[in-house]
């Protein structure tokens, strides 16, 4: 992480913030995104043990669906009370819930052990999970933002940096479990392991958490903010919130597609389990650097055009993505996802942080913000459930899942080039829109 001079109490909060939500970030997808490895690996053989190979993996990626689809209710609730009260109330209550929930699906009793109550136990806690998640996005990506004074790309994007550390820490902790114990007992009661360590991650990142002070940006608008934010996105944002959903929703597309859907679709090519989830990890680890180089560019030459070029580059790789697995060599497998999801991807999902903050005003940003990442962030949670489906229906055939994956990519292409350019819009204006004076992309980095 870039150092911060502690030398003002002003960049010393900036250096908190980041860290705060970085960690935070890296946490909370520890814990989600745990969830979609073990859908992929576990939970088709511990939780839907009554249902044959292919159903059980379908009916395993569907609760991880519901995450998702809880995402954007978490969005509303953490963002209306975050633009009422403070974003910082908001971030450690969201984290408190995800590590509770996390914890608690690692006690969760097995189908062998009750029957029907095991998935719906496990469906209730993965909504737990959406909620909380949903309104951690926000708020975490708001601290580092509305502390920025300068290169909001950058110290914006170590939010969305988090989400991939976190995925290479649910990966190894999960796979690190596997390796030093034998299936049966891997299935029986390891898997339980990563869950249950969510507990010394809260705690941690609590610690930290708790020693960042509530941005001067939301201070000094505290007076103004709105009685019910959400009318107010809706009333004076509602083509931009239809344009932010677009814009991120070939993003997370790709996202669910490279790190949920291609693990058990690479199992199912014949690649060992460990091999897929060796390249995941790689992959997701590089995709750190590539999250934040890429958004410290869009500060530079805007948020639109590295956007843009991620969107156009990824319509073109969904062609060639599975082929590239379906060549069944480990080496090849491991280029198609660091060039999927360390370089093309990060173009189209590091930029995200900052554009969604510079899409509202402050008196309705949380809320803004989260809502239009959550319904983006659908795209995650669906698209593998639908390729599933297709894969199922069409006997492995994935010409169908590259042409989604295209189309939304277009979409957003569309999406972007019907925005104006955000980069230099001052957060502490009353609405968004109004060209400012030296902040992102347009003067040399001063914190």
């Amino acid at each position: 992480m870039p150092n911060l001079s502690a030398a003002s109490p002003n960049r010393t909060q900036l250096r908190r913030a980041v860290t705060s939500s970085f960690l935070g970030s890296v946490i909370e997808y520890y814990d989600f995104l745990l969830y979609a490895t073990a859908s992929a690996v576990v939970f088709n053989k511990v939780f839907f043990s009554s249902l044959d190979s292919l159903t059980a993996t379908v009916a395993s990626l569907g609760t991880f669906a519901t995450g998702y689809l809880a995402r954007p209710l978490g969005g509303l609730i953490f963002g209306h009370y975050g633009d009422r009260l403070g974003r910082k109330r908001m971030l450690v209550l969201t984290m408190t819930l995800m590590g509770v929930a996390s914890f608690l699906i690692g006690l969760l009793p097995t189908y062998a052990q009750i029957g029907s109550l095991a998935p719906i136990a496990l469906v209730a806690l993965r909504v737990l999970q959406g909620v909380a998640v949903g309104g951690e996005w926000g708020g975490a990506v708001l601290m580092s933002a509305e502390h920025a004074t300068s290169r909001r790309g950058l110290w914006a994007s170590f939010t969305n940096a988090g989400a991939p550390f976190g995925l290479v820490l649910s990966t190894a902790a999960l796979t690190g479990t596997a390796a030093v114990m034998d299936e049966q007992a891997f299935l029986s009661w390891g898997w339980r392991v990563p869950f249950l360590i969510s507990v010394v991650l809260l705690a941690i990142g609590l610690f930290v958490r708790l020693r960042v002070e509530e941005t001067p940006v939301f201070e000094a608008a505290r007076e103004r903010a709105p009685r019910v934010p959400l009318l107010e996105v809706f009333r004076d944002h509602p083509k931009t919130l239809l344009l932010g959903v677009g814009i991120g929703l070939s993003a997370f597309v790709a996202q669910g597609t490279l790190t949920t859907y291609l693990i058990a679709y690479g199992v199912q090519a014949g690649f060992p389990r460990q091999a897929v989830l060796n390249a995941l990890t790689l992959s997701s680890a590089i995709a750190v650097i590539g999250i934040v180089g890429w958004s410290a560019l869009s500060d530079r030459v805007g948020r639109r055009p590295v956007v843009l070029a991620g969107a156009l580059l990824m319509a073109v790789y969904g062609f060639v993505l599975f082929p590239m697995v379906d060549s069944g060599s480990t080496a090849v497998l491991t280029v198609a996802l660091v060039l999927g999801q360390a370089v093309i991807h990060p173009l189209m999902f590091g930029p995200l942080a900052a554009l969604y903050t510079e899409l509202f005003s402050t008196g309705s940003r949380y809320t803004g913000a989260s809502l239009g990442y959550q319904i983006a962030g659908l795209g995650a949670g669906l698209a593998p459930l639908l390729f599933a489906q297709l894969d199922a229906s069409t006997g492995g055939g994935t010409a169908a899942v590259s042409v989604v994956i295209a189309a939304c990519c277009l979409l957003t292409v569309a999406c972007i080039l019907a925005l104006r350019e955000t980069s230099r819009y001052d957060l502490a204006s009353v609405a968004p829109g109004a060209p400012s004076g030296p902040v992102a992309g347009t003067a040399k980095p001063s914190a």
